[in-house]
């Protein structure tokens, strides 16, 4: 495909901006296939001003929910029906393969559809035992205007975590995704228009994080913030947020454990475990990076798992039979690379991959192979670190109470896996893991009626389901008396 240039979008409009454009290379070939403007203060300004004024006075949170609900199934259908036009895209600029970029695509549509029920469905609660004359509302009202900062790993699915609930509560929505992935959101926004969304409730604005992000967050007309991205530039964003002490909703980094028992099913579990950390290039916040597994089957199961990973197919990510593809730029493949020589250098066994692809058609790209670094223990970098990669890490255990105190013993909390056949050994489990989500049999599997999260330095706040509706809302008390009024001064 030919390189696109993007434009901020605003007032139901492309703005050219006046910023110094930013270059988008392909991470497998290193071709031009983006040029992204950089977002200056007068930019994040005029972008504010226009969801402001949408939210003031437009007419989209006035709507009934039936007709906002219209509004957001149409824009499914408009996402869905340029599946394979999005799909390239995301595939061109993440590196993920583009079955993957596919299946993004699908499953945003289907968020839009689940939210746009949370509009027709959003109510509050009537207290009518308060005494007699007295009436208590509790009401739902939108937050106001919203931030929806995404990063580059999944540019339409987390935007689709987010944007259709803001819409569903009756918020208008500034975009804000990654420079290396912003095409999609603009295109997002451009079909909001084309469905008859009102102009100003979709806005984008493209840019550096640390320019263009930053003054976002930071702008007072700015009610509510909605951020996905790393720990690191969390807190960056909750120091933000504290200059006019906006609301905030953080999903933010993992270092999820698959846990596996010897009465797992061991081919499930192996390839559930290779999916985990393997999802999107091993790219993903909730990525399975850390094996727990049962020493009593440890060498068997290490050992096949090894080889499993040693035959996946890396490749063009638009290339047919790509299992996994590039890195997201060239400083993240030195970063992933890092991981693994100095986890050699602290004594843990690299099993297999640990060293970059780069043959034949590959040479121009960023292609790590995957890689398993055993005898890993709490004293290892690796432990903790989050590599985001196609990088495991494995750690072995004795019995459930030492599975659980090794899972937990890291700073993030946003996933964690179980397998076992044993109903109580999963669900005593779960219940225990310090985790957002905990899956059993299974892994980074979902719905969108289920929410997801995290707990300690994962963030707090939730996407999906009941919850990451609520969180686009205040919740409003209006009391009401009837009748004479018992003065209280006679």
């Amino acid at each position: 495909m030919a390189t696109k240039t993007l434009t901020h979008y605003w007032n139901g409009s492309a703005q050219s901006g006046s910023g110094t454009p930013i270059d988008r290379l392909s991470p497998s070939t290193g071709e031009l296939i983006t040029k992204v403007p950089n977002a200056t203060a007068s930019d994040v300004d005029a972008v504010v001003a226009a969801a402001r004024n949408a939210f003031d006075n437009g007419p989209w949170r006035h709507l009934s929910g039936m007709e906002r609900a219209k509004f957001i199934n149409a824009l499914a259908d408009e996402i869905e029906a340029n599946i394979d036009e999005l799909a390239i895209y995301e595939a061109q600029e993440t590196g993920k393969p583009l079955s993957l970029a596919r299946g993004d695509v699908g499953g945003s549509a289907n968020l839009f559809r689940y939210a746009a029920s949370h509009a027709m469905q959003m109510h509050g609660d009537v207290h009518t035992n308060l005494g007699k004359g007295f009436t208590g509302l509790v009401t739902r009202v939108p937050v106001g205007v919203t931030a929806l900062i995404t990063p580059w790993n999944f540019p339409l699915l987390l935007l689709s975590q987010k944007l259709p609930f803001a819409l569903a509560a009756g918020c208008t929505a500034i975009l804000k995704p990654s420079e290396l992935t912003s095409t999609t959101t603009v295109m997002v926004a451009e079909m909001a228009k084309k469905v008859g969304i009102p102009d100003g409730v979709v806005n984008v604005i493209l840019g550096y994080g640390n320019t263009a992000g930053q003054k976002l967050i930071e702008h007072e007309d700015v009610d509510f913030i909605s951020f996905t991205g790393s720990t690191r530039t969390g807190r960056a964003v909750i120091e933000a947020s504290k200059l006019h002490l906006k609301r905030t909703s953080m999903e933010l980094g993992g270092k999820s454990a698959n846990i596996v028992f010897a009465d797992a099913n061991i081919d499930d579990a192996i390839d559930g475990v290779m999916f985990g950390v393997l999802f999107n290039n091993g790219e993903c916040c909730v990525s399975g990076s850390r094996l727990l597994v049962e020493e009593k089957i440890a060498d068997e199961f290490v050992a096949k798992l090894a080889k499993r990973m040693s035959e996946i197919q890396v490749g063009d990510p638009l290339s047919t039979g790509s299992q996994i593809g590039p890195m997201i730029h060239s400083g993240h493949l030195e970063a992933v690379l890092g991981h693994v020589v100095k986890a050699a250098s602290q004594g843990a066994v690299v099993a297999t991959g640990g060293v970059q692809v780069n043959t034949g058609d590959l040479s121009k790209g960023y292609f790590v192979a995957p890689t398993v670094v055993d005898k890993v223990t709490e004293k290892h970098d690796i432990f903790h670190d989050e590599v985001f990669g196609p990088v495991l890490a494995v750690t072995r255990f004795s019995g459930t109470k030492e599975a659980l105190r090794i899972a937990n013993a890291t700073k993030y909390g946003l996933a964690a896996s179980v397998w076992s056949k044993n109903l109580d050994t999963a669900l005593d489990m779960a219940s225990e893991l310090q985790a957002g989500t905990v899956w059993v049999n299974t892994t980074i599997d979902g719905s969108p009626q289920l929410p997801g999260g995290g707990v300690k330095e994962s963030g707090f706040g939730r996407e999906m389901g009941q919850a990451g509706f609520d969180e686009f809302t205040e919740v409003k008390t209006i009391q009401i008396r009837t009748g004479a009024r018992n003065r209280y001064f006679g």
